[in-house]
């Protein structure tokens, strides 16, 4: 599984969003992610994709785009 894949199946299966309603430009907040849940959601980014995203900063105003693309760049190729 690639990056978006993770997430966006982490979005669906963890937190309850409605695949129709992922997608990159849509800010984490409107997914109702708020920042405990986003904490939440990196951990087991972290632990699906064997990253560590202590240095990524995120928030939830971020987009489900932008998150995917923080992972992106600390995923071995």
């Amino acid at each position: 599984m690639n990056a978006a894949e993770v997430v966006n199946a982490l979005l669906v299966q963890r937190f309850g969003v409605r695949a129709v309603d992922v997608a990159d430009e849509t800010p984490l907040r409107d997914l109702r992610i708020d920042s405990l849940a986003l904490e939440e959601l990196r951990v087991m980014i972290e632990d699906r994709l064997d990253v560590d995203l202590d240095d990524v900063t995120l928030t939830s105003r971020d987009t489900v785009g932008q998150l995917v693309a923080a992972v992106d760049r600390l995923v071995p190729a």
